[in-house]
């Protein structure tokens, strides 16, 4: 009987070291001599064998072979992308894909220092809030800061793929370009009426400025609430600089306001805003308070960003320092404040006053023959 238990031991002690390399110390040896490896471990990217090599993380596929029912996107080792390194778990991505199991793509040259890494959800449609939301409804008005970002989730690859955001005065898919100015074309043709003709007839119009009307609410229709607030302007260029104004105080003497609104945006460093017109009418509380800004400088000419109010209060150590309009209207079935173009000017505005060539490494224009200028706006001879 003593011999019999011996053998049996015997017996079970071969049967479990005929595993395969003992499972490699990653797996129990069971029925058939067949390993069962611990999570993570297999061979050659195959379950089983003898556990001695890593399996790499898995991520949504960017491209594969349909299933049979058409699906596609199925989880793949490294994502498709990468080959996986079976000595360490981890995968080696191809150009252009980086991170845990290659799940998101790399931005060309890292937007070459002069830009950041941004994933598709939080791209954003233009460059100023109210390129939106453009008050053409009431859904589409009122006020803040930046492009438009959508909520909804609208691509499987939204938080995985990713674009460069270049910075102010850069350009390109790797933000390694330089923008240069933008002037009206000296030789554009306006539209329009001959201004010595009683009877109208087409000819060349008057010089026209773009005004931007903005019309604020208050929650009460009371304009004299927004007495002793204060608010600032933000102005976007169109190399995408970004200025915000000294803080504004509210005065209810609509020519005072208007001359520190004016003041303010003059101010502005760099004379982006080399002159500019402002006037105000709070005078019926219904319509809410009108100010027209009339973009008169020759830096402004032609189309503009919308300007953007700053509204929310900015306390210690915020800056600039305002109340801010606390009163301001946020809901409302018929009435929002909003910034629209009420007057689209007649000038043009185009890089190099399309009369010249952008350097794009030096960022400053070279202008055709006859023309001159930072924006080679200045016709110096007709040819």
């Amino acid at each position: 009987m003593k011999v019999l238990v011996a053998v049996s031991a015997l017996l079970v002690g071969v049967a479990q070291a005929a595993c395969p390399d003992a499972c490699s110390g990653h797996g129990t040896c069971g029925v058939d001599e067949v390993c069962t490896c611990y999570p993570g471990w297999g061979t050659n990217g195959a379950p089983g064998g003898n556990c001695k090599h890593r399996f790499c993380d898995y991520e949504l596929a960017w491209v594969d072979h349909p299933t049979r029912a058409g699906g596609n996107h199925r989880y793949a080792e490294c994502a498709n992308k990468g080959i996986c390194n079976r000595e360490t778990g981890e995968c080696s991505c191809f150009k252009g894909y980086e991170g845990k199991a290659c799940a998101r793509q790399s931005c060309p040259e890292d937007c070459s220092g002069h830009g950041t890494c941004e994933y598709m959800k939080d791209l954003a449609f233009g460059i100023v809030y109210n390129e939106y939301y453009d008050g053409s409804s009431n859904l589409l008005s009122g006020l803040g800061v930046g492009g438009k970002t959508f909520a909804n989730e609208y691509s499987w690859d939204s938080d995985r793929a990713r674009a460069c955001v270049c910075d102010a005065g850069w350009m390109g898919l790797a933000c390694d370009s330089r923008m240069c100015p933008y002037g009206n074309d000296v030789m554009d043709v306006i539209p329009g009426f001959d201004e010595n003709s009683l009877l109208g007839m087409p000819g060349y119009g008057n010089e026209v400025a773009q005004v931007q009307t903005v019309t604020l609410f208050d929650a009460d229709l009371d304009n004299a609430n927004f007495d002793t607030k204060s608010f600032a302007i933000q102005f976007t260029s169109k190399l995408n600089e970004t200025y915000v104004t000294q803080p504004i105080m509210w005065d209810t003497t609509d020519s005072v306001l208007a001359g520190y609104i004016e003041s303010a945006l003059k101010k502005l460093p760099n004379k982006v805003i080399d002159d500019v017109e402002v006037t105000v009418d709070s005078s019926v509380d219904a319509n809410g308070v009108i100010i027209d800004v009339t973009f008169t400088g020759a830096a402004v000419q032609g189309k503009q960003h919308k300007l953007e109010l700053l509204q929310d209060k900015c306390e210690e150590g915020c800056t600039p320092r305002i109340s801010g309009l606390t009163n301001i209207r946020t809901f409302s079935d018929t009435t929002l404040s909003t910034v629209e173009i009420s007057t689209i000017g007649s000038h043009q505005s185009h890089e190099c006053g399309r009369r010249g060539v952008c350097d794009r490494d030096k960022g400053t224009c070279t202008c055709f023959a006859g023309f001159t200028g930072e924006t080679c706006s200045v016709l110096t001879a007709l040819i």
